[in-house]
């Protein structure tokens, strides 16, 4: 306990001020919640050796996205796949303006606050960032997750499927603009949420607690 005591003393300031958003009343209703819907580009797909190139993110507060507040960083390429290139179109060098890992995972980590945090296969987004958090020898992140594929699932007739952002957005319509770079995924990220929490609140009443169930008994699942 004493030296958990002494490593959290010796944190930076930023992830401190992180830490103690989570000391704070959290909402319990999907309207009053704070979430970011957010997505990583990234060298390729190894958690251990592949590295971020990019992070997009967005809000979503009562139901509504909030363009305004918008987030969207590069990082320096220390880690350069040629092959990548061709999915999400970021060069080594370029006229992108690019920001050292620490410093972009430190402007994340204020951004996101202790929001709810949402994506399209959340685990290899959040374990990304939390291997550079861990080379930045912090912790991990400490946000409740929602990945949009689970909560897809849990409308009607969706439970032994398994689709790709692609198809999911031929689905509910929505359009496929800057696919590929991770605010545009962010935003069709967002969207597809709220067409979801739409569909299910056609199908039945649902709770901010229902968004994390994943038990059939005790859940939508």
């Amino acid at each position: 306990m004493i030296f958990s005591w002494f490593t959290y003393k010796h944190y930076p300031d930023f992830w401190k001020a992180y830490v103690k958003k989570f000391k704070q009343k959290q909402p319990n209703t999907i309207e009053s919640t704070r979430f970011v819907v957010f997505d990583t580009e990234t060298t390729g797909l190894n958690i251990s050796s592949d590295r971020i190139l990019s992070i997009g993110a967005i809000r979503i507060f009562n139901n509504s996205i909030n363009v305004s507040e918008s987030f969207e960083i590069y990082l320096k390429q220390e880690e350069f796949k040629i092959e990548s290139v061709e999915i999400h179109g970021i060069l080594k060098e370029g006229n992108l303006i690019k920001q050292t890992e620490k410093e972009a995972i430190k402007n994340f980590v204020n951004y996101i606050e202790n929001s709810v945090l949402i994506a399209h296969h959340t685990a290899f987004d959040i374990e990304m960032i939390n291997a550079a958090l861990k080379r930045m020898k912090l912790p991990k992140l400490k946000n409740k997750t929602i990945d949009t594929g689970i909560l897809y699932k849990k409308i009607k007739g969706k439970k032994d499927n398994h689709f790709n952002l692609d198809i999911l957005c031929d689905e509910f319509n929505i359009p496929k603009h800057d696919r590929h770079t991770s605010s545009g995924d962010a935003f069709i990220t967002a969207l597809l949420f709220l067409k979801i929490i739409a569909k299910l609140k056609t199908e039945r009443t649902i709770h901010y607690s229902d968004l994390f169930r994943a038990n059939e008994k005790n859940g939508l699942l």
